[in-house]
C-alpha cells in the first residue's frame, strides 16, 4: 500500500509538472513584438503614474537675468543675477495623501487592465490552437463521410441500373457528396484565416505547441483572481480618493516660499550701502478659494465614487453569472460526450455484427465499410465535444492572471 501511495504521489506530480511545463509554453505564446509593445505599456503606465504621484511637488525655479541700462549717460552699465526659487503647498486639508493614494489606486488600475488585456490576446491565440485542432478533426470527419457518400452513390447507382430506385434517388446521394466536399472546401478557407490570425499573435508554429488539458477553476479562485473585478475595486478606490481631492481643493492650503538670489547691485544704491548681493527671501502663504460652483464639484465627485462603488457590486454579479453559464454549457457538453460513446458502443456492436453478416454472405463489403466509417465519425464527435468543453473553459482562465 505504501509502495501504491508513492506511485500515486509520483503520478500526481508529474501531471502537476506537465500542466505547469504546458503553461509555461504558452505564457510565452506571443511574438516578440506582442510581448514588448505589453512591456512598453506596463512602462508608460509607471512613468505615468510616478509622475501623478509626485504632481503635489512644485518645481525648483532657477532663473539667470541679465540687463543693460543707458540711465548713465556716460556708460552703459550690466547688472546679472541668478535665482533659486520655491513655492511649495504642505498642507492641503488632506489634498496630498489622498492625491499620492489616488496615483497609486490609476497605476493598479491601469496596470490590471493591462494584464487582461494580455491575458485576453493569450488566450484568443490558444482559443485559435483549440479551432484548428478541432478543424482538423471536423475535416477527418468529412472525409469519412464522403467515403460513406461514395459508397452510398455505388449502391445507388447499381439499384439505379437494375431498376430498383429511379433517378431521384441516385441524385440525392450525388448531392449529398457535393455538398460534404464543399464543407471541407470552406473548412481549409476556415484555417487559412485561423491561422493568419494566429500568426498575427505569435510566431510559434501552431503545429507544434502542446495544448494543455484544462481543468474548470474553482468559483473563488475564478472570483478572487478575476482580473476585470480587480481592476474595478482599484477604479473605485481611485474615484473615492478623487472625492477627498476635489473636496480638499475647497479647503485652505498652507504653502512656504523660499528664494535664494545672488545679483549684481545696481550702482545708483551702491553709495548707501547695507545691500548684499547674495540673500535669501523666505515665508509662508495661507490661501483658500471661494467657488460658487464648489457643492457642485463636490456632489458630481461623490456621484462617481458611487457610480464606481455601484459597478464593483455589478461586476460580482456578471462574475457569478458567467460562471454559472460555463458550467451549465459543460454540463450540456457533458451529456454529449456521453451521448456519443453510447452511440459509439453502439456503431461497434453493429460493425461487428455486419462484418459477420458479411462474412456470412448477407451482407456487402459496402456496408462494412460503411459501417465502420461511420464509428470512426462517432468517436471524432466525441474528441470534437471534448474540445468544444476546453474551449468552454478557456473563457474562465481568459481572466484570470497566470491561469495559462
Amino acid at each position: 500500500m505504501k509502495g501504491l501511495n508513492v506511485l500515486k504521489k509520483l503520478f500526481l506530480l508529474c501531471s502537476i509538472v506537465g500542466t505547469l511545463l504546458y503553461a509555461d509554453e504558452l505564457s510565452n505564446i506571443l511574438s516578440d513584438n506582442k510581448n514588448l509593445l505589453f512591456e512598453y505599456e506596463f512602462q508608460g503606465n509607471n512613468a505615468q503614474s510616478d509622475m501623478l504621484e509626485n504632481s503635489w511637488i512644485n518645481p525648483i525655479m532657477l532663473q539667470y537675468r541679465k540687463s543693460y541700462s543707458k540711465q548713465f549717460t556716460d556708460k552703459t552699465v550690466q547688472t546679472g543675477s541668478f535665482t533659486v526659487g520655491i513655492d511649495q503647498p504642505i498642507f492641503r486639508s488632506g489634498g496630498i495623501y489622498y492625491a499620492i493614494k489616488y496615483a497609486q489606486a490609476l497605476r493598479g488600475a491601469n496596470n490590471a487592465e493591462i494584464k487582461l488585456k494580455k491575458c485576453q490576446t493569450i488566450a484568443n491565440a490558444v482559443k485559435i490552437l483549440y479551432q484548428l485542432k478541432r478543424m482538423k478533426l471536423e475535416k477527418k470527419k468529412l472525409a469519412l463521410l464522403i467515403k460513406n457518400d461514395g459508397i452510398e452513390i455505388k449502391q445507388r447507382r447499381e439499384s439505379y441500373h437494375a431498376g430498383l430506385i429511379d433517378s431521384s434517388f441516385l441524385d440525392q446521394a450525388i448531392l449529398k457528396r457535393n455538398q460534404d466536399e464543399t464543407k471541407r472546401l470552406e473548412l481549409d478557407v476556415s484555417m487559412m484565416s485561423l491561422e493568419q490570425s494566429f500568426a498575427l499573435l505569435s510566431d510559434k508554429n501552431p503545429n507544434q505547441l502542446k495544448l494543455p488539458k484544462l481543468k474548470l477553476i474553482s468559483a473563488e479562485r475564478y472570483k478572487g483572481a478575476n482580473l476585470e473585478l480587480v481592476r474595478d475595486k482599484l477604479r473605485a478606490k481611485q474615484k473615492a480618493y478623487n472625492a477627498k481631492i476635489t473636496w480638499a481643493k475647497y479647503m485652505p492650503t498652507v504653502s512656504v516660499q523660499g528664494r535664494y538670489t545672488d545679483e549684481d547691485i545696481n550702482p545708483l544704491f551702491s553709495r548707501g550701502g547695507g545691500l548684499e548681493e547674495k540673500y535669501f527671501t523666505y515665508g509662508f502663504s495661507i490661501s483658500m478659494p471661494l467657488n460658487i460652483n464648489m457643492f457642485s464639484d463636490v456632489e458630481a465627485s461623490k456621484v462617481e465614487k458611487l457610480k464606481a462603488q455601484t459597478e464593483v457590486i455589478e461586476r460580482k454579479h456578471t462574475i457569478d453569472e458567467e460562471y454559472k453559464l460555463v458550467k451549465q454549457k459543460l454540463r450540456i457538453i457533458d451529456k454529449k460526450i456521453s451521448l456519443a460513446k453510447k452511440d459509439e458502443r453502439l456503431y461497434q456492436r453493429l460493425y461487428r455484427t455486419t462484418k459477420n453478416l458479411a462474412s456470412a454472405g448477407e451482407k456487402t463489403s459496402y456496408d462494412t465499410a460503411l459501417m465502420r466509417n461511420s464509428l470512426e465519425v462517432k468517436k471524432l464527435d466525441r474528441k470534437i465535444y471534448a474540445i468544444d468543453k476546453q474551449i468552454e473553459l478557456l473563457a474562465l482562465y481568459t481572466k484570470v492572471e497566470n491561469a495559462i
